[in-house]
């Protein structure tokens, strides 16, 4: 994670912050309108975490977050600016198969169990992409202008600008991530 990086993932703003607090290292992810019929490949070994604030966000996490979903939109920045504080890497992936064993998954994330159901339900095929990601904080913030090409329902989004990630300090202490890490990927 120690590079410059123009490759962003596009994940709501209150998973972004669940991810920065390790209170979450899982992404769940079927796939964006944009993606296909494919649906969501991981192009990327690690990437930016790119906030969003769509989707009705707040009602579509725990109630726990959803308090602290209210204190972070009081610090977001302006419409046209996105703010990148965090790197991620990959360490492992699998396919969740179906409802039954997404559902499996609660208290490992922050969603709520109809926003789950509905990933899992959505599209083609039944199940979804469960990734592990080691999260970084980047040494300092940077805020980029928001441009038309980063809109719409995708995952990934390759930057106009690099954002420098050499330094970035894990948020999570190692042993505890290679235990969360053991129980999610076997």
């Amino acid at each position: 994670m120690s590079r410059p990086m123009r490759t962003a993932f596009k994940e709501w703003a209150i998973v972004v912050d669940a991810l920065a607090r390790g209170e979450q290292i899982v992404i769940l992810r079927k796939g964006g309108i944009h993606e296909g019929k494919a649906g969501f490949r991981l192009d990327h070994a690690s990437f930016l975490l790119f906030p969003t604030r769509f989707h009705k966000q707040r009602e579509g996490v725990v109630e726990s977050s959803q308090a602290r979903f209210d204190e972070l939109a009081r610090s977001w920045p302006p419409p046209d600016r996105v703010r990148f504080e965090l790197v991620a890497e990959v360490v492992g992936s699998r396919w969740v198969p179906d409802r039954t064993a997404a559902l499996s998954l609660r208290g490992e994330h922050i969603w709520r169990d109809e926003v789950i159901a509905a990933k899992a339900d959505w599209g083609q095929s039944e199940g979804l992409h469960l990734i592990v990601v080691r999260v970084g904080r980047l040494l300092k913030p940077v805020e980029l202008p928001m441009l038309p090409a980063y809109g719409g329902c995708r995952s990934w989004v390759e930057l106009a600008d690099e954002v420098e990630t050499a330094g970035a300090v894990p948020v999570m202490e190692e042993e505890l991530f290679r235990e969360r890490t053991s129980r999610l990927l076997g």
